[in-house]
């Protein structure tokens, strides 16, 4: 097995690869394939749910993992099978393009359906095994790090992506197809590398009753108030988050090279500063870092109700909002994590991690479905108001931007009894920015001071060459025939 210093090494660079397998399988590329298809909003709305509508999977996982001692062999089997298993919708329709569009839609839903379900029984394992192999000290550092280069990872395979698709000359079909070769070479090649990574075993839970392990996460007072707010956030970020893209190809027209480029360059976003959150995290806590990223999180939906329906100066507006909205991704990805890992015990954390992730998954997911069925219904429903033109895609960003906005008050109610105030947090990062902006002058605006007399020179160098045991000739210097008001204030 490796040193925990190695293994830490291996499970970044198997975050990477994870994450070009997430991106190929996930990005507008997707969208667009189940367009060429022929799937509508409906369809779409369902695809944006099943991230999050499959997250009762993780109480099955915290179910099977009390009657296994090492989680290892069970996490690999089916890891291994749900990264195999978009193949047949990605290289179905080129195997036997007679079969209508409408069953390939459906293969296509079905398929990731249930790879999402496999994948959220995969979830609670992986993290219950990494909050009992890694160390607490740094654990927050260690994440910004993994996120650090994940969002790198990110950005250069959906650039890479973006680049294949625009110019393969057959079209999305075959592109698509070919990106799912390649997302499930990674996407195994990631999971194979814990093979090497040791492995602490299962410690029972204090109770082995089913009802007592199910309930333990909601008799926790801090752990109930973070589910809580989970479960309202992703009602209101799934209000309108899994229809950036349609909106983008839809209204505004972008083509989908633009839209993959912009979500691209959102990564760098992240990249640039994961690392510094998972410093706040580790030294200021969870919660402040998690109120400042919801704080801000309703921009990216601003910014879309806002920009005109012109591919070209919306792409170039966009940029710096979608890095904006990744950076705040981020550190609310660095805070989930380290709250779960934080705040779960090790008797039954596996249940603890299931129950802050899935119930508010299921509520994101039924209510991207109906957000999805309520775009389908307000289709056509446009018109102007003060010479702005508005549509369907307006309406469900709007709500979605006031609930976005209650969610700012409802993330307070999260407790943490040893993090810091968010206002500290602020003024940390305050003179911080000030500090680094003075810097930044004083680097580049450049100050002529009057050179110092030959003498003064002279006598300075000496006092650094001679060790402090030694005397300085004071008396030489005095009679030194130089009148200068500096040589005189140095003797």
């Amino acid at each position: 097995m490796w040193s925990q210093a190695v293994a830490q090494r291996a499970i970044i660079v198997a975050g990477c690869l994870g994450m070009i397998y997430l991106q190929l399988t996930t990005s507008p590329a997707t969208v667009q394939y189940a367009r060429s298809l022929g799937a509508n909003g409906f369809h779409i709305g369902i695809l944006g749910a099943l991230p999050t509508a499959m997250l009762f999977m993780q109480f099955v996982a915290g179910v099977a993992v009390t009657h296994v001692r090492y989680r290892r062999w069970l996490w690999l089997t089916v890891g291994i099978t749900h990264r195999l298993l978009m193949q047949p919708a990605a290289l179905g329709p080129m195997i036997w393009p007679d079969m209508p569009p409408g069953f390939w839609i459906w293969t296509l839903l079905g398929l990731t359906a249930l790879n999402y379900a496999l994948s959220d029984f995969c979830h609670p394992l992986w993290m219950s095994w990494m909050g009992d192999y890694l160390p607490r000290q740094g654990l927050g550092r260690f994440w910004g790090r993994r996120h650090l280069w994940m969002h790198w990872t990110a950005a250069f395979a959906l650039g890479l992506a973006a680049l294949f698709t625009a110019y393969h000359p057959g079209g999305i079909k075959p592109a698509f197809a070919i990106m799912g070769v390649i997302a499930a070479f990674c996407g195994v090649a990631d999971l194979l590398f814990f093979l090497w990574v040791d492995e602490p075993p299962v410690q029972p839970a204090p109770s082995p009753r089913l009802r007592d392990i199910l309930v333990a996460p909601f008799q926790q007072r801090e752990f109930r108030a973070f589910i809580g707010f989970m479960c309202f956030w992703h009602f209101a970020a799934m209000t309108g988050a899994p229809f950036i893209s349609l909106f983008l190809l839809e209204y505004v027209g972008m083509d989908l090279f633009h839209v993959m480029l912009l979500w691209a360059c959102s990564w760098i976003g992240g990249a640039l500063t994961a690392g510094r959150m998972g410093w706040i995290a580790d030294r200021f806590g969870h919660r402040p870092l998690l109120v400042l990223s919801i704080a801000f999180k309703s921009t990216l939906m601003l910014a879309l109700i806002l920009v005109p329906s012109n591919p070209q100066l919306t792409f170039w507006l966009l940029i710096p909002v979608f890095m904006l909205d990744a950076l705040l991704n981020a550190g609310i990805a660095i805070a989930q994590h380290g709250f779960l890992l934080s705040y779960s015990p090790v008797g039954n954390r596996t249940m603890y991690i299931a129950a802050g992730t899935a119930i508010a998954g299921m509520v994101g997911g039924v209510t991207s479905i109906a957000s999805g069925a309520a775009l389908r219904a307000l289709a056509g429903w446009d018109f102007s108001f003060l010479a702005v033109g508005v549509s369907h895609f307006h309406v469900l960003f709007s709500v979605s931007v006031v609930l976005r906005l209650l969610a700012t008050v409802f993330v307070l109610r999260v407790e943490e009894p040893e993090a810091a105030s968010t206002r500290e947090v602020v003024t940390h990062l305050w003179q911080s920015a000030q500090r680094k902006f003075y810097r930044l002058t004083n680097s580049t605006v450049r100050i002529d001071h009057p050179s110092p007399s030959s003498l003064l020179s002279a006598t300075e160098s000496a006092l650094r060459r001679r060790p402090r045991s030694r005397k300085v000739p004071w008396r030489e210097i005095a009679k030194a025939d130089d009148p200068s008001h500096e040589s005189r204030t140095t003797v």
